[in-house]
This record gives C-alpha cells, structure tokens and sequence, in this order.
C-alpha cells in the first residue's frame, strides 16, 4: 500500500502526521488546504501502519527518503506530535522544524482530570454510552466500528464549537491503536518521552486550543523547561482538532501557514 498521499508539487518539504493512533487519513482536510496556498511547497500526507513505535518510526523514515526533499517540517496532530518528537530526536539531520498540534501531555501528572472533564461536556445519554465504550477498550471485544464512534463522542467532549465543513473523517484502526498506545503511554508514564525530547535540535512550535481537554499546560511546562529553542501558539475558543472549530479554523490555518510559508 502507497502510505504516502502527496498535495501540491514538489519539491515536499512539509509532513503530515495524523493521531490515533491508527487514523490514518484524518489530515487530509489539512493537507487540501494547504495545497491550495501558493506560500506553502508541497505537503506529504504520511500514513503509518506500523503497530510498533519503532517500526512506525521506520515507516516514517522511509516514507520521507523516497518522497520528500529533507528536511521537511513535521506537523504532527495529537499521537502524531509525539511521534514527530520521537523521530526529530532519533533523525535530527532530516527535520527542520516541529509543529505539534494538539499535542498530549508529555507527563502523566497533567492528565488527571483528563477523562473527568471529558464526561462532564458530554451529555448524560453520551456519558452513558462513553462509559460503556471505555469498558470495551480495556477489554478485548472493542472494533473498528466501536472505537470510530468513541472517537465520535471524545470529539464532542474536546470541541469548543464543532463546525462539519472542516472536513471529513476517517475510520481508526483498532489494531494499530491497541498496540501503539499502551506503547506510548509507557514511554510518557516512565520520563522516557520527555528524556528523547531532550535530544531535539530543531525549533518546536506547539498550537493548542484553550479548549482542549488535553491540557495545555502538559506541553508547555516541560517542552519549555527542556527545548532551547520552544514557542507556544495558544488558540482561542478551540478545542481538540482545531480544523473543525467554527471560531479558531481561520486562526489556526493563518497561524499554520505562517510557520510553513517559510519553507518554500
């Protein structure tokens, strides 16, 4: 399977790297939009298969030697800006600059009222249906289908005002994510995820939404305690995905553009 989808022309300096992990695709509305800006060189859509983070990180690699003119500049979502951390440090030489979206927090300690504030935004109904659905993900018996619509309902609960003309979705895969994210979150729960930041030499910019469940003090604290070269873009009335919010899409594409325009 090709896991590169290519915007605009080359010479492709930018890469995009979806969340999940296993949703694949989920950047597509990013990648149209920023093929469309004639500031912007051309963008690669990195789709990864792996159910490893090394081998994702392998994928990863070799997706951007065979298409990309490095180095590019990372643009990773959520999962994907983790891991667009992880390659920056394993790969310094082919990444010019990190752009992490909606980044998760780097230290478990933040993410405490994580899942409480989550179920609060949600109405009882969804609360109902949610709690149901987390009972499956710890379990076994969770597919595709299953984790789609709790993805369906995290949007919800992490969205400041949900706006459908952002863009399509995507349906995750179940087994990718029940491989990579106990993966993950060992690496954060030990240190090791913000120890391998410390080896980043390229600039870091991350853009968050004051609306998202995830918070964003969990990026900023230790990525500007440990990065020398860090800058924080703090998106009003935003939540999660900031390409489907009614207030912040505007904002979040000029403020996308602006560190990509650069690259050209």
């Amino acid at each position: 399977m090709d896991t590169n989808r290519a915007y605009g022309v080359a010479p492709f300096r930018i890469a995009l790297l979806h969340g999940g992990p296993g949703a694949a695709g989920e950047m597509r509305p990013v990648a149209e939009f920023l093929s469309k800006n004639p500031n912007v060189p051309g963008v690669l859509e990195c789709l990864q298969t792996s159910k490893t983070i090394a081998g994702q990180l392998e994928e990863l690699h070799a997706q951007l030697v065979a298409d990309a003119s490095p180095p590019v500049t990372l643009v990773g979502f959520s999962w994907g800006a983790w891991l667009g951390c992880l390659f920056a440090s394993r790969y310094p030489d082919l990444v010019r600059k990190l752009v992490l979206v909606s980044a998760g927090a780097f230290l478990k300690q933040y993410n405490r009222d994580l899942m409480p504030l989550r179920m609060q935004r949600l109405s009882i109904p969804q609360r109902n249906e949610a709690g149901a659905l987390i009972a499956e993900l710890e379990g076994s018996k969770m597919d595709d289908a299953m984790l789609k619509r709790f993805g369906e309902l995290m949007a919800i609960a992490d969205s400041f005002e949900y706006d459908p003309r952002g863009g399509g979705t995507t349906c995750p895969n179940m087994d990718i994510y029940r491989s990579i994210w106990p993966e993950a979150v060992r690496l954060r729960d030990s240190g090791e995820l913000l120890e391998r930041v410390k080896s980043i030499q390229c600039a870091v910019v991350a853009m968050h939404g004051d609306h998202d469940s995830h918070p964003m003090r969990g990026v900023e604290e230790p990525l500007a305690r440990t990065l020398a070269n860090f800058r924080m873009i703090r998106l009003e009335k935003c939540g999660h995905t900031p390409w489907f919010e009614k207030y912040a899409g505007a904002r979040f594409y000029e403020a996308l553009i602006e560190e990509l325009r650069h690259d050209r």
